[in-house]
């Protein structure tokens, strides 16, 4: 059984058509990449998952863990085990590092509204010495302001943050190499090889075609919210994707 599930998903903006029938399935433990321009409909995807609003899911299932969640809230959805990690790099920046990852417990990494788990619920997934290890310049930093951290830092303490979220079962990075200097971007993606060998599932959504499928094990391409390739890494290398990627 899948442990996520779209299975022909429309959402709209307002009357605007976004995704047209978006099917795709992520088992447990594999990385799989969502991949396509700017405009695709990628984080529509996300968002979908997850339950925010905009957009409106009409038509189709998102479904979690066998669990369909189409209709959930979006609190529900990241209590039952899904955390984002947004192409904004959402941090507090008048807090340091360290007071970042402590808030993470109370807070999801995307919309920075308090959530039940500041009732205590649940062990993070990754405790505060675990993460340091993962990111060793957040250590560096700990007592840093994060508004002070270059992007590359405020990404990796972003994805940090949400990996400290309890019971965490499947990752979505939306965007996590964009704008990023070179070098920082092979740290940042030898992190999320190091998070996945750990067994969290990932999702990423990437427009960079080279970086995705470094990581995934398989991948889709969106183009004008529909699936137009699947199939394994080697699958996909051995596709013409020019039209739909940045390569």
């Amino acid at each position: 059984m899948s442990l996520l599930e779209l299975d022909g998903v429309h959402a709209y903006y307002g009357e605007s058509h976004i995704l047209r029938g978006v099917s795709m399935t992520i088992d447990e433990g594999e990385i799989v990449t969502l991949l396509g321009r700017n405009g695709a409909g990628k984080t529509t995807t996300v968002r979908s998952i997850v339950g925010a609003e905009p957009p409106e899911v009409r038509g189709g299932a998102v479904r979690f863990d066998g669990q369909d969640i189409t209709d959930w809230e979006e609190d529900d959805v990241v209590m039952g085990g899904i955390g984002v990690v947004p192409e904004e790099r959402r941090v507090f920046t008048h807090l340091t590092v360290e007071e970042n990852l402590k808030l993470s417990k109370i807070t999801t990494g995307w919309w920075n509204t308090v959530r039940r788990r500041a009732r205590g619920d649940g062990e993070s997934t990754m405790d505060q010495a675990e993460l340091y290890e993962l990111f060793p310049r957040l250590e560096e930093r700990r007592d840093q302001e994060a508004g002070t951290l270059s992007g590359g830092e405020q990404q990796m303490l972003s994805i940090a943050r949400t990996l400290r979220l309890p019971d965490l079962d499947l990752l979505l990075l939306d965007e996590p190499t964009e704008g990023l200097a070179p070098q920082i971007v092979e740290s940042v993606v030898s992190s999320i090889d190091e998070i996945a060998d750990r067994g969290l599932t990932v999702m990423i959504i990437e427009q960079n075609v080279r970086q995705a499928l470094k990581l995934a094990d398989r991948g889709y391409v969106l183009d004008q919210g529909r699936i137009v390739h699947e199939g394994s890494v080697a699958e996909l290398r051995d596709e013409d994707l020019d039209q739909y990627l940045v390569v």
